[in-house]
This record gives C-alpha cells, structure tokens and sequence, in this order.
C-alpha cells in the first residue's frame, strides 16, 4: 500500500525518552499452549484457539507500561511517524531496536502502530527500517517477543518471515498458560548460507552492465556510513579516470545475477622523492541478501591473484578493520605507511602480493583523487537513476 504520507523519522532519545506506547489491541483467538511430560522428554503444543469472548488489553492493565527508550535499553534507537497536533508532535507509529551485542542478535523491543492507521502498510515499513538496520550491522537474526494472546501481532509477524524459536510460560506472573499469556519468541533469519566458491562466477563487467553495477555498489552502501551513499558515484566516475584497471577489476555472479563488484585503481606510495605505484580499490561491496554469504571473500581472493599475476607488489585501503584482516589484511603502519597527513588507525590497512612489497618502501600513501571528486551535486544527479529507498539515519552511521 502507499505509505508516502507517514514518513518514517528517527525519534531522538534526548526528546522522545519515556515517551508512553499505548499498546491496545482485541483478539478472538488465542494460542493455547500445552506441556505435557513423559519418560521420554516434553512435548508441546501450541494450538489456535477461538475464545468464548474476545480479549482486549490495554496500557493501564500494566505496573511498567510500554515506553521509548527505557533505562535498560540503553542503546536503544527508535523510529517512528509523527503527526502534529494542536502545535505539539503526537507518535502514531514506532519501532525500537536493541543491539543484543553478545549473540550479534538484533532485539526489537518495541513496535506500534496507531489503530487509526493499521492495515496501511505502516508495520511492514518500520519492520523494514529494522531489517536494514540488521543488514548494515551483519546481524545474524532479528528476534522479538508477543503473547499468545496477540495473534493479530503473531499473525503480521510470520509475515514478515519470522520465525517461531522458544517460549516462556511464565514471563509475565506464574499463571501465564492459564491467563492465555505465555511470552512467544520469535526470530528472523536475514543471511543466506555461505555459497559454494564453484557457484560463484567472478567475471569483467560489460559496458551494458554498467548501470547494473552501480546499483549493487548503491545498494550493498545505502545508509550504511551516511544519510543514502556515494559508492555508485566512486564505480561510475572510476572507469572514467586514467588510474582505474579493468584487467583486475571484476563482479561476482550467482545464477545469472550481479551480487557483487570490486574496483580497482593505481595509488602511489611517496618516501620523500621516491614514489612506487600500488594498488586501491574502493568500493568492494554485496548486495545486502548475499553479504555474510562468502562472496567478497572470493572477489578479494581471486582478483588480488590476478594483481600479484600483473606485477603489483600490493594495495592499501580504507576499509572496515573488523572484516579486512580475515583476508590477509594488516594495519598499515606494520608496512611503515601512513596516511597523506603521517596518520595511522585501525580502518586504514594494507596486504603485500610480494614479500616487502610495501614494508621495504613505506612512506605517505596518496589515494587516487576519483574519491576527493564527488560532488553532492553530482551524486544527487546520478542517484536520480535508481529507485532507492529513503534515506533514513542508523546507529551504526558516522554523521
């Protein structure tokens, strides 16, 4: 449905902090849920169930009423749609999200919507804002909890792929079976299984490929750093320069379909008077269905092959520290490289193809200037080609 008019915002914990969620809903059925013990183990059950009446809760029912951002959600990050009301900011719709850090798991705590504007596609929205966000943070499941009783929530749930994965039948009070309350845990799964290598075609693009190309780097970086990305931008304007090299650079295919792309381009190294050419490439990316699935590992692996082919002695980057080392990848100042202005971190690494081939030179690594050329004028222009999605702020974003 169209959801234009209910524009999805982040709401700021500085001003929407123990704002109240007026949970309320009405159900006919139930799932009614069965333990039942025999020398081999337990067996349950859990079967939809009419009720004699209908059942409604609501926020007053309850000692600790639903609330944004609450003291032990402390790196919780909502969204919501706001209307205005008499000059004052009314929540019609929301969604909060938990970074369950330990099991790399994504908790959504809270997730509402306005009776006035159920059955608008709102839910699936904002179920599609925490996605994303699972997706830019490599989370490797999304989980959640409702009650029994909620079977319109369980039923918007399992729509949106979730999946049964436990319960707990006395969450709530120690009678939860018998007041048809018992807390249900459901998770979602966004990562494919790794592929096979032999799956995986990694090829030169084609010229008509091109604007196929820019849309997986568009895609694979969207909101990832920033508000949307420039990533397409870097790809379009890279072929263009005369230090790209198209005899390395290459995309991964599955089944027919441009999953992934890396692009490589001649940086120099600079020792005083001296300089030594290298390599860079910017963007490496896959599509967010297919990251965690195996495929950059192999566009690195193969196309960092065909550079030691070519004579390269090895690439600096600018790149995530958490993944890059996986690959081979050290920091730079093991190399005695710095960045232009002498500096060293953690995202700024550098891989030998040839024994000492950066160690023995060192020096200031200069990148090429395609990535200081990208104008917002110019990245506006180009992404006006590509059906995106809104741009939307994320915790895991720089700005």
């Amino acid at each position: 449905m169209n959801t234009e008019q209910y524009i999805i915002i982040h709401l700021p914990k500085e001003q929407w902090k123990n704002v109240p969620i007026p949970m309320r809903y009405t159900t006919n059925e139930y799932f009614d849920v069965k333990i039942e013990k025999d020398n081999n183990g337990f067996h349950v059950d859990f079967i939809k169930t009419k009720l004699n009446e209908p059942i409604s809760h609501y926020p007053e029912e309850y000692d600790f009423p639903d609330k944004l951002y609450q003291e032990h959600w402390e790196k919780a990050y909502a969204w919501g749609v706001v209307e205005e009301n008499e000059g004052k900011q009314e929540l019609v719709a929301c969604i909060e999200t938990f970074p369950e850090d330990w099991s790399n798991r994504l908790m959504i705590t809270e997730l509402w919507v306005h009776e006035k504007l159920r059955r608008k596609g709102i839910g699936h929205a904002l179920m599609a804002v925490a996605k994303q966000q699972a997706n830019l943070e490599h989370r490797r499941a999304i989980i959640l909890e409702t009650q029994s009783c909620n079977v319109p929530a369980i039923s918007f749930y399992l729509q949106e792929s979730f999946e049964f994965i436990g319960f707990d039948s006395c969450c709530y009070s120690n009678r939860d079976i018998d007041k048809k309350e018992v807390r249900l845990d459901l998770g979602y799964f966004p990562r494919k299984n790794r592929v096979n290598k032999e799956d995986i075609i990694i090829r030169e693009e084609t010229q008509k490929e091109y604007h196929k190309v820019e849309e997986v780097a568009l895609r694979a970086f969207w909101n990832k750093y920033h508000l949307g990305c420039n990533e397409h931008l870097v790809v379009h304007k890279a072929r263009k320069s005369d230090v790209y090299v198209p005899q390395i650079s290459r995309i991964a295919e599955i089944n027919g379909e441009i999953v992934g792309v890396i692009c490589y381009m001649k940086a120099r190294l600079q020792n005083g008077d001296r300089e030594k050419e290298i390599l860079t490439f910017g963007p490496l990316c896959v599509l967010p269905e297919w990251q965690g699935c195996g495929v950059g590992g192999v566009l690195l692996e193969k196309t960092l092959e065909l550079a030691k082919q070519q004579g390269f002695e090895g690439a600096v980057i600018f790149g995530e520290p958490e993944y890059y080392p996986l690959h081979g990848f050290k920091t730079c100042d093991n190399f005695g490289i710095t960045t232009i202005d002498g500096k060293n971190f953690d995202a700024f690494l550098g891989i030998e193809l040839t024994e000492g081939g950066l160690a023995e030179f060192g020096g200031r690594f200069i990148e090429p200037k395609v990535f200081e050329e990208l104008s917002e004028e110019e990245n506006e222009e180009l992404t006006k080609s590509f059906n995106t999605p809104a741009k939307q702020k994320f915790p895991c974003q720089w700005d």
